[in-house]
């Protein structure tokens, strides 16, 4: 008759194969539930994220400074001061006054996009000339505030826009779209050449960059002018933009790539998705976005490619260097990098050497 003590030893034998806290971490370590779960994590910190940074600086636009030109000479200094006064406090914001000789001076102010109204001051009739292409935000509020304000002071104010929104974007929120395309598909298109074409040499990665950016940058205009006519391009400007830009947010992941390896897409979509799209000025103007995101915007590449876009389509022959430097600077520290530590990255392929070392 069985007395147990078999089926105790089992137990004992079975309590003794029972892994300890620092071997069940090391088979966690090296199992791929580790990379799994982090995963989990940073996407729903990406999701919170992305949620919050767009809310953040699109939710509630509240003006902080707002320049605007003034000519001619006030039929009552004490009427202007009302006047300006009551439109700061309608608008929560201050009017940085820029002074000019004449109109045409603060029309190429305007053109420039140095101020977004003029206030035209003359004997009997001021007016205020609002740029709806400088900013519809800010466009908008000023032209809703000025009657009021004008009523309010004695003052009535004629408000027109002297530089309107194209028709098939009354919003202003066309080059804000065709840029977030060309930012997310740049750095899309850098993860699948690294995982379709890992074998790719770096300088032969680089020519494909450039060529899915020459194409993608076409695509996107074409379909944004001549298959929905939602904007008239400056054709072959904007898609040297929209290429240029692609190009940039490519070589920017393959560099992170380089240097961090399977998590590069965490700075990667941090820098031009979290920060730079809502900060770049393409769906809330400059001065309607918090202050912090208003400075640095026009330094990364998505706010640097709104600012090159909005220009050539609404302000041509007023195109500034600065974007195209900010976009040239990130391109080619991003491709320095890259080529500095190629060795680094998870791509490549050895070369094919037929003859043996020597000895």
């Amino acid at each position: 008759m069985a007395d147990g003590s078999g089926e105790a030893g089992n137990r004992t034998g079975a309590a003794g194969q029972r892994k300890r806290p620092g071997e069940l971490w090391t088979a966690f370590r090296h199992s791929p539930f580790l990379p799994a779960t982090v995963l989990v994590l940073i996407v729903a910190a990406a999701a919170g994220l992305f949620a919050g940074s767009y809310t953040y600086a699109m939710a509630n636009p509240t003006p902080h400074r707002v320049p605007v030109a003034v000519t001619g000479v006030p039929a009552s200094r004490v009427e202007r001061a009302a006047f300006i006064q009551g439109m700061e406090k309608a608008l929560g914001a201050e009017l940085e006054l820029h002074h000019y000789a004449d109109y045409g001076a603060a029309r190429n102010a305007v053109d420039e996009q140095q101020v977004f109204a003029i206030l035209r001051e003359r004997p009997g009739a001021p007016a205020l000339d609002v740029s709806g292409a400088s900013g519809a935000t800010v466009a908008q509020l000023l032209a809703q505030a000025a009657p009021e304000v004008g009523r309010a002071t004695g003052v009535p104010v004629a408000v027109r826009d002297i530089n309107p929104l194209q028709p098939g974007d009354p919003r202003g929120l066309a080059l804000f779209y065709i840029t977030l395309a060309a930012v997310v598909v740049g750095f899309v298109g850098s993860i699948q050449l690294s995982v379709h074409a890992r074998a790719l040499t770096p300088a032969e990665r680089i020519a494909f960059t450039i060529a899915y950016a020459l194409l993608g940058g076409f695509a996107i205009a074409a379909v944004v002018d001549w298959g929905l006519g939602a904007l008239r391009l400056p054709f072959v400007e904007s898609w040297l933009i929209l290429a240029f830009t692609m190009f940039t947010s490519g070589m920017f992941f393959t560099m992170c790539n380089t240097l961090i390896g399977r998590w590069a897409m965490i700075p990667a979509w941090g820098v031009l998705v979290l920060l730079g799209n809502p900060s770049s000025g393409g769906a809330v103007s400059w001065p309607l976005l918090p202050s912090l995101l208003g400075s640095i915007g026009r330094w990364l590449p998505p706010g640097a490619s709104v600012n090159a876009q909005h220009t050539a389509v609404y302000f041509g022959g007023h195109q500034h260097a600065l974007p195209f430097v900010v976009l040239g600077v990130w391109a080619a520290v991003s491709c320095a990098v890259f080529w500095i530590w190629r060795h680094r990255h998870p791509g490549g392929r050895e070369r094919e050497v037929g003859a043996v070392a020597p000895e």
